[in-house]
Order: structure tokens, then sequence, then C-alpha cells
């Protein structure tokens, strides 16, 4: 079997779990007999690609005069936008949106029918053009490469998951790591949920990460019950056990973490707060906010205003061997994300040995039973659960343990297993 699968990031460039998904998932695949064929905006020529055959979306030639994509670039809808959009960076006006609805002649536009595009395969303010682009980019593809079924990984690839129907006739799953409800709460982006519905309700199959974002699918989308699977994510066993062993702290204090977006859906300000909390009853505590966004000055500013700078580190974003490396030093992980789809960086977490505090309104509280959970907007409960993992060492000595056991049964094989069982729904 042959999945033709579309992605916007792949490891070691990556911005967050999305990447390290696709990762582990194609690992998995590949373990199941499945072949993956993998299609990124931009390819850097050092991507992991043991599991995978990797294609550059910026090394795609695509002859607009071609008879097969006429009726297709026809009905699709481009749109041309000098904007930033949530939940990346923050959102402005829509700039521009062309839509070919006639059937007929093409009217080129050299800012868009370029024969070749150079994708940057960042998150910038030319975002949505590099979406459309890329969904053309994917037709060219569709209609050159043998595949069995269409895969194509959150909003950002649901254009190019479409267009790639369109042409091969072949079936698309559309796979939700996040909605647009997670990433924005209620001021969401039209523009980004319309893309979302319309990948959904075009798809054959919707894989979801945990059952919070299936109800949120079914709910909120209006996709049906049955064309929506939840596929719980997993984690890559460690691979860096000389650091972890040899990784010393530097300081004599405790350490307490905050790993991912530092964005309004991961609640940083909560993470802040309960800090301040923890430090009034124990001073020898260091908390640490790894990661970036568009709250990070805030938190900065925060962190200044409660005086417990001198106890309280930025660290930037970090990747692979440095996530590895700030575990292996950290004594408690949280987690307060207000909607989580489901979070890899618990897993991580306690793959190395720390215990974790996670909000009762992530997916990953579906299926850890060995860490405490409370709701993200409770700061005493964050406070004292943080108090309760640095004080009482049998405490943390079993989520440690119990934990570990749990997450090493969640592997990405196993994941693979269920997700090759819907593409073989799908070609019955």
């Amino acid at each position: 079997m042959k999945i033709l699968m579309f992605g916007w990031e792949f490891p070691p460039h990556i911005t967050g779990g999305l990447g390290t998904a696709c990762w582990g998932m194609t690992k998995g695949l590949l373990r199941q007999g499945v072949e993956v064929i993998f299609i990124v905006p931009k390819a850097y020529g050092d991507e992991y690609q043991e599991n995978v055959r990797l294609i550059n979306a910026s090394d795609i030639t695509i002859n607009f005069r071609d008879a097969i994509y006429q009726e297709y670039w026809n009905m699709i809808t481009f749109m041309e936008i000098g904007s930033n959009l949530i939940p990346y960076v923050s959102p402005e006006e829509f700039t521009n949106i062309v839509n070919q609805t006639e059937h007929g002649t093409i009217q080129s536009d050299d800012s868009i029918f370029s024969s070749r595009f150079e994708f940057s395969g960042k998150y910038g303010k030319d975002l949505m053009q590099e979406v459309s682009r890329y969904a053309m980019v994917a037709a060219t593809l569709a209609a050159s490469q043998q595949f069995d079924v269409i895969h194509a990984h959150d909003w950002l690839t649901y254009p190019a998951g479409i267009a790639a129907k369109k042409i091969s006739g072949k079936p698309l799953v559309v796979h939700m790591h996040a909605t647009e409800f997670d990433r924005s709460g209620e001021n969401i982006n039209p523009n980004v949920f319309d893309i979302e519905k319309k990948g959904m309700e075009a798809a054959d199959k919707v894989i979801t990460v945990s059952n919070l974002t299936r109800q949120i699918v079914i709910d909120r989308y209006g996709i049906e019950t049955n064309k929506v699977v939840t596929v719980y994510n997993a984690v890559e066993p460690i691979e860096y056990d000389d650091i972890l062993k040899n990784e010393q702290k530097f300081v004599k204090e405790k350490i307490v973490t905050f790993l991912g977006r530092v964005t309004f859906q991961k609640g940083p300000d909560y993470f802040v707060e309960a800090a301040y909390k923890v430090l009034q009853k124990d001073s020898n505590v260091r908390f640490v906010m790894a990661g970036q966004g568009d709250m990070l000055y805030r938190m900065i500013k925060r962190v200044a205003q409660l005086k417990i700078a001198t106890k309280f580190h930025f660290t930037g974003f970090l990747k692979g061997d440095d996530v590895d490396k700030m575990f292996a030093m950290s004594d408690v992980y949280v987690m307060p994300s207000v909607s989580e789809p489901f979070g890899i960086s618990p897993l991580e977490a306690i793959r190395s040995n720390v215990p974790v505090i996670i909000s009762k309104q992530s997916g990953v509280a579906e299926v850890l039973r060995h860490a405490l959970k409370v709701d993200f907007w409770d700061i005493d409960a964050i406070a004292d659960a943080i108090y309760g993992l640095l004080h009482y060492n049998a405490l943390s000595r079993m989520f440690v343990r119990f934990g570990k056991e749990e997450v090493d049964n969640m592997k990405w094989e196993n994941a693979a297993y269920k997700i090759k069982e819907v593409y073989l729904s799908l070609l019955k």
C-alpha cells in the first residue's frame, strides 16, 4: 500500500508537535508495511528520510495548460493573502480572494500561475498564498505519482488533499491535530474554519487525535459521526540516554517546566500565576518557560510585575535533544492547556522520568492515568499539585514509575496499525 501524504513540516525543521507526530507516524506506518510519499512545501536536505520518501514542493513544475487541470483550476478558490494568521502570528484582514468559478480559459496571473513556486514553508505573512499554491502543486503530484490513499495533516494541507482527490479520484483522509476552536477559543478566524470544514466534508474519513477533538469536529463542524475516527498519538522511545545520564542542573533548586507554544491555547499565564503561589511557600524552586509565541512578551512582563524574575527563566523554542536535556533537568512538568487536542509533550516528559501535571481539558488526559489532572483555570490546584510532587517523594516516584510503564506502551507502531485500518476500510 502506498500513501500520498501532505504535511507542512518534517523533522528536524519543526515548530511544534505536528512535525513530531508526522515523523513518528511515518516510521510506524513503515513497520506496518505501508509506503509513504511525504510532500512538504520546503525541504532543506537534512530531513529524517530513513522511513519515508520526501518530496520538496518547491521543486515541482506545473503545466497550467495541461488539459487535465483545466476544470479543476476553473473551480478552485485561490487566495492571495498579505496577512498573518492565528495561531502562529496575529491576524490581519484578508486582502484579496480570487474565485475561479466559470469554465473557460484561465486568465494568467504571474503572482499565482507561475510554473514553479519557491515555498518558505513557514507561518508568515504569505501563509494563505502558500496554502493555495501548495494545493496546485498537489494536483500536479497526484497526476504523476502512483498511490492508493491521500492523507492530509491539519488545515494547511487540506486544500492540497482536496486537489489531489479531484485529480486522482483516490480516497482522502484528513487528520485533525488541532481545530481553530482549540487555537483561538471562540474568536476563530472564519477563513481557517472554512478550510477545515471544507477539508473534512471532502474527506472520506477524518482522523482525530482524541475523543475531545472528535466531539468538536462533530458538534462544531457538523461532520457525520461515522466518518470520524479517533487515533491517539504516541511517543518515540528515547534516543539520548547518554545525554540524560550526564545532564546536570547547575542549580541547587528544584526545576518546574512549561514546554510549548506561548499562546492562548497552551495556558502559559496560568503557569506563571501558579509559579508565584508556589514561590510564596517554597523559594527553593526555579520555573522554566520553554517556547515562543504571541504571549511571550506579556508573560515576561507579568513575571517582572510579580517580582519572581530571579526564579523564572525563558529559554525560547527548544527542539530535538534540547527538549530531552530540558526534561533531564526537570523535577515536574506542567501542561495547563486551555484546549489541547492531545499533547505529546507530557509523554516526552514521562519518558524522561518526570512526573506531569496536565489539564483536564486535554486529549492526553483520556489515555494517561498516572498524571495529576487539574482544570486549567484552577491556579490553586496547579500550585498544590506542583508543591505536592516537589515535596512528597513517594508520590513523585509512583507517578514516574507507573507513568513510564504507560508511556512505553504508547508506540507509533500501534497508532499506525489503526491508521492503516482506516486506509483499508476505504479500499474495500
